[in-house]
């Protein structure tokens, strides 16, 4: 028997592949199925069942791909209502995949339909909880998501969720290994651990949700206390979830065919796609497509893309470090953004070299940023980090523009007059600046390394430290 945990770093999301005797179940598969198959080949083994937690809301599954591909039924917990075929379990059922066993327990208040698969070994013994997002370690799953498709309060879905845990998770045994589908940095939870497995009677000593004396109102309270607005996207995913999508061998298909610098400017054009510029920032500074948008692919990618493009079904044309585009168009379809038009062949030096338009943004170091700031103590400066990490600390000039609330933040930013833009090391603020620059906004400098470098500098005035464990 073999149990392999697939972890994405970008979504902090991890997928299960299980084998036993030639059998293998896959849990919460990414979009893109071919790894799986893979795993399967190797092992000479079938896939038997997709097992789902839920509805998730941060990616797209696999789930519709991997069954048409393998035949194997797409399995959900009891009140699951896909549009699809798929197989609802009742509480309970058991699936038998080589000489272990999968027992559905239902644990509703994520969402209604969230469902943990615990794994019996040959033996018949408790092994595994592969808890989706019912249980992570450190913390459990945020209980606002579902109200509207539920039908209730945030308050209600948490008591549901205290039953839950209470009923069908904490009465197993402390040696149970907790296989859950998010860890640290993902917006599913607030308070996940960078680890991502551990003993369930680890997580009963420590995960403050799993408090023996906690009674269901402080259960309540603190599950709900400090949750941010989710990312825009999240609705749009559990319908992709919900009700299917196109193949992923069409989306990679139609992402991945090359465009010259004249088709390329011809679909912009004819189209109104927004290009997307997926090179790091620095070297987005110094040379980029005009009106392009910068969200570096070796960061947050998948997620920032979710958050600011409003609309899944939005055509985007690319432009990357030639070689990475199939990834790119991969890890966009993740989060449901399916309608890439092709890529800049060459990249950018293609688009330089033939001669077309180019714009930059000026960028400065923390020192040059001081010696301006002594010169000029009026000038402007927009931290745009989150509320929680300006709060803990800030320049004392700075004001805060969150990269999250970027169309309410352009309200606050003056056109005539120069601004200073930083966010921790520069991801961000790249991010931002390359969206108001597309907006119109010609007066805005990026700082670079942003506030770690700014800190480091010892020639700004920062207000005191206070720790990020005591805001909200």
């Amino acid at each position: 028997m073999k149990i392999e945990q697939i972890y994405t770093g970008c979504l902090a999301q991890g997928a299960y592949y299980i084998e036993s005797e030639g059998e293998a179940v896959v849990i919460d598969p990414l979009r893109e199925v071919e790894p799986y198959l893979e795993k399967a080949g190797k092992d000479n083994a079938k896939i038997k069942f997709v097992f789902e937690t839920h509805f998730h809301a941060d990616f797209v599954s696999g789930h519709v791909d991997l069954g048409n591909k393998t035949g194997a039924p797409i399995v959900y917990g009891p009140n699951a209502n896909p549009t699809f075929d798929a197989h609802i379990a009742k509480d309970g059922e058991e699936f038998k995949v080589g000489k272990i066993t999968f027992r559905v327990l239902h644990t509703p208040g994520h969402t209604m339909e969230s469902t943990c698969y615990l794994m019996l070994d040959e033996n018949g013994k408790e092994a595994a909880l592969f808890s989706g997002d019912t249980l992570f370690i450190g913390d459990v799953g945020r209980p606002d998501l579902a109200q509207k498709a539920a039908h209730m309060t945030q308050e209600q879905l948490a008591e549901t969720l205290y039953d839950s845990l209470r009923t069908k998770v904490m009465t197993l045994p402390d040696d149970v290994i907790v296989y859950p589908a998010h860890g640290a940095g993902s917006a599913c939870g607030k308070n996940m651990s960078k680890e991502t497995s551990d003993t369930l009677g680890h997580q009963k000593a420590t995960n403050y949700a799993l408090r023996a004396n906690m009674t269901k109102a402080e259960f309540v309270k603190e599950v709900t206390t400090g949750l941010m607005p989710p990312p825009a996207y999240f609705p749009l995913n559990v319908a992709l979830n919900k009700h299917g999508y196109d193949s992923i061998d069409e989306v990679l298909r139609r992402g991945t065919q090359a465009l010259s610098p004249r088709a390329f400017e011809t679909a912009a054009n004819e189209t109104g796609a927004l290009i997307l510029d997926t090179r790091d920032p620095q070297k987005f500074s110094e040379g980029f497509v005009p009106n392009s948008i910068n969200i570096g692919i070796d960061g947050q990618f998948a997620p920032w893309a979710g958050a600011l493009i409003p609309d899944v079904k939005q055509e985007i044309l690319l432009i990357t470090e030639p070689g990475r585009e199939e990834e790119v168009v991969t890890r966009l379809a993740r989060v449901g953004y399916d309608y890439c038009l092709g890529f800049l062949e060459g990249g950018f030096e293609s688009w330089k070299n033939a001669g077309m338009e180019v714009d930059n943004i000026k960028r400065i170091d923390a020192v040059e940023l001081a010696e301006v700031l002594e010169a000029h103590p009026e000038a402007l400066v927009f931290d745009v980090r989150k509320n929680s990490e300006f709060a803990s600390e800030h320049m004392e000039i700075a004001e805060n523009a969150p990269l999250d609330n970027v169309n309410d933040a352009m309200a606050s930013i003056p056109k005539d007059k120069t601004v200073y833009i930083h966010c921790a090391g520069g991801y961000r603020s790249m991010i931002f600046t390359s969206i108001l620059r597309a907006r119109g906004w010609d007066n805005l400098i990026d700082v670079a390394g942003g506030f770690k470098a700014i800190k480091e500098s010892a020639k700004h005035k920062v207000t005191d430290y206070v720790c990020p464990s005591t805001l909200l």
